[in-house]
């Protein structure tokens, strides 16, 4: 799954704030000069300073004499005064940011980590937001104001155009200046926090009961204990039988029933995380101890948890003018780059003719006409050879616990290149705990702390699924490690975006294998096939959660009902443009199904995009010679730090975030 970004700072998306003001500032820009006779330097940084901590000042800071005032004093004139405050401001920050976030984990322990069943405290607690107060505080004690007016901030389209002008220091300094760009009531960032923290419980607790599931003659095709948390683990499962198991075929077509069944809310509400009831989800039908029963259906607790976020997100607008809306947020905010380039760059690749030249592939190899669910086809990988059967008892054996994989993890760093006093101090930094839910990396945010690793482990051990998602999340807490502790900025610590993070994770969970000792794995044409498809899927997945949201601020006064119908309208929409010409089905649902579209949303389109980088990061690590040199020049990319994506990948592999490269690599293969 994903890395958890906390934006406790660092982001121009910070969404804590000032309790009381109002969003109309109540002093004038003054220009430099006329508060500080005389003055050189870089004038237009410093009125760029002065205009911004105008246009946030409110009439509880001060008077307009009061503002000018506050210039004249805190503003650092020279580049080593201007440096020193830096230094300061940004221990200040790694100070807060590592003990908020240890209240984080702290109360959230309960409901994300397999220790017991929480209880509603344990959700109340974890929807705690700890740093609600913090931007009200540093506005009130000025420290805000003091960043604002030395460390301006500069808006994407200047970061991409100024960047190759740029040094380290300019960037951090930028950065920085990311760091107090709205103020925000607490109570709306709690709002937004609290609307989380339901969606999350509710997606951590959505199990399907395998064993309970009976085909239309009665049939169990799964075994008795085998509980599959929607979506991340159905789809799992599914992509598992395209090895040659028993009964593979009827059961992935029943868990594409399944999988129809919650995207529309028909699926019985009783049925979910309860192995009380067999329940045969091709006719719907519901029994509880031989008898049949009649049970209700879901009908849109799905949805309301996504417009639960969308109203929290309402009140949040309204105090962000420079990005008024969840989706100028999240895309020119979080992932830094336009809704619509996005939208572009999938499109381009949707409409590809390779795109139908692979799908023709996989039904040559399948020896049959594609269903929707063969998004997910698993043949392009080596492993597919391997009955996952013989995997999940090699990955028990040598992970009976979450203790286990942590003891492994020097072994398995030295084995991808690192060096054996790297490889320690990573894992070092590394916590492996057993999740409630599918998994996640969490990362460490002071220099104090460190990063955690959280994957299902069952009580055998850790079976193959569980396996690939843990070395997926060690790739993101390795980078997360890497790119704090050796970092020259603390502004700069991290990476450009989640885009890039789940490319990290990519290429450490494209070689599971290897770190299994199956040889070593490196970009092929089976690996460029395999990440082509994976692009394809989560593509159009990814359109689905970013048209739901216009269609959400398109119809601000919808039902959840209202938003059910119109998600399901909308993932036929796009099914039927992009993927019924590959897939066949006519008003397949399926690309509704990813459960991130309920606990974060548009978080999705990072997935594609870190496909694309990930995919542009294997060609260019293609070229070392060794393991050793991967291992630096993974290393080298890491310490690049927070710059924006285009810069970062410039900076990475020479050359901007583009489909174009695997869209070529593809037409050669084919």
């Amino acid at each position: 799954m994903k890395r958890i970004y906390l934006f406790v700072s660092l982001v121009a998306l910070v969404i804590t704030g000032c309790a009381k003001s109002s969003l109309s500032p109540s002093v004038h820009p003054v220009a430099a000069s006329d508060v500080i006779p005389g003055l050189t330097g870089d004038l237009d940084r410093i009125q760029r300073g002065i205009d911004q901590c105008a246009a946030l000042w409110r009439s509880e800071d001060g008077s307009q004499a009061d503002f000018e005032a506050f210039v004249n004093q805190w503003l650092a004139t020279t580049p080593e005064a201007r440096r020193t405050l830096y230094d300061k401001i940004a221990r200040a920050l790694e100070i807060f940011n590592t003990q908020a976030n240890q209240l984080t984990i702290g109360l959230g322990r309960p409901t994300v980590l397999a220790e017991g069943e929480p209880g509603p405290i344990d959700y109340l607690l974890s929807g705690y937001d700890a740093t609600a107060h913090f931007s009200d505080d540093m506005f009130a004690n000025k420290l805000a104001f003091i960043t604002v007016l030395n460390f301006p901030h500069f808006t994407l389209e200047e970061k991409n155009a100024l960047s190759p002008q740029w040094s380290r220091q300019d960037w951090a300094y930028a950065r920085l200046g990311d760091e107090f760009t709205e103020r925000v009531p607490a109570e709306v960032s709690q709002a937004v926090t609290a609307a989380r923290s339901a969606a999350e419980g509710y997606v951590d607790t959505y199990n399907i009961e395998m064993g309970h599931l009976l085909t239309e003659g009665g049939e169990r095709l799964f075994p008795e204990d085998m509980s599959l948390l929607s979506h991340w683990n159905l789809r799992d499962e599914l992509k598992s039988n395209y090895a040659d198991v028993p009964h593979a075929s009827a059961k992935q077509e029943m868990i594409y029933r399944v999988m129809e069944r919650i995207v529309t809310q028909e699926i019985p509400a009783a049925v979910v995380n309860n192995p009380a009831y067999d329940w045969a989800p091709e006719s719907n039908r519901i029994w509880k101890d031989g008898e049949e029963v009649s049970l209700p259906a879901e009908g849109a607790v799905r949805y309301a948890h996504i417009l639960d976020q969308f109203h929290a997100f309402q009140q949040l607008d309204r105090w962000c003018p420079a990005l008024p809306t969840a989706i100028a947020r999240n895309f020119e905010g979080s992932i830094e780059m336009s809704d619509r380039e996005v939208e572009d760059l999938f499109i381009r690749f949707l409409t590809s003719e390779q795109v139908k030249q692979v799908g023709g592939v996989i039904r040559d190899r399948l020896g049959r006409d594609l269903r929707p669910y063969d998004i997910w086809y698993d043949g392009f990988k080596s492993r597919s050879a391997i009955p996952e059967d013989r995997l999940t008892a090699e990955t028990r054996r040598r992970y009976p616990d979450a203790e286990a994989f942590h003891r492994d993890m020097p072994r398995m760093l030295r084995n991808l290149g690192f060096d054996a006093a790297e490889a320690q101090f990573l894992a070092d930094h590394i916590v492996v705990e057993g999740a409630r839910g599918s998994g996640h990396a969490w990362e460490c945010l002071g220099r104090t702390e460190p990063a955690r690793l959280r994957t299902r482990i069952g009580p055998e051990g850790m079976d193959y699924k569980g396996y690939n998602i843990a070395v997926h999340e060690f790739g993101h807490n390795v980078e997360q490690v890497t790119d704090l502790y050796h970092i020259d900025y603390y502004t700069l610590f991290g990476v450009p975006n989640n885009a890039a993070t789940e490319s990290m994770a990519f290429l450490f969970q494209a070689r599971d294998l290897q770190l299994l000792g199956y040889g070593r794995q490196m970009i092929d044409a089976n690996a460029t096939l395999d990440i082509f498809w994976g692009m394809y899927e989560i593509m159009g997945v990814s359109l689905v959660d970013m048209y739901t949201w216009r269609w959400l601020y398109a119809h601000p006064d919808a039902s959840a009902e209202d938003l059910r119908d119109a998600v399901l309208e909308i993932a036929r929409s796009v099914w039927n443009q992009y993927y019924e010409p590959v897939l066949g089905t006519h008003d397949a649902t399926l690309l509704a199904v990813y459960s991130h579209m309920l606990n974060y949303p548009m978080y999705l389109p990072n997935y594609p995009i870190g496909h694309i980088i990930h995919y542009q990061l294997e060609e260019h690590l293609a070229k070392c010679g060794s393991d050793a040199a991967f291992a630096a020049e993974l290393q080298r990319i890491y310490e690049q730090g927070r710059l924006t994506p285009q810069a970062w990948m410039q900076g990475a592999v020479g050359a901007p975030i583009s489909v174009e490269p695997i869209l070529t690599a593809v037409g050669k293969l084919l």
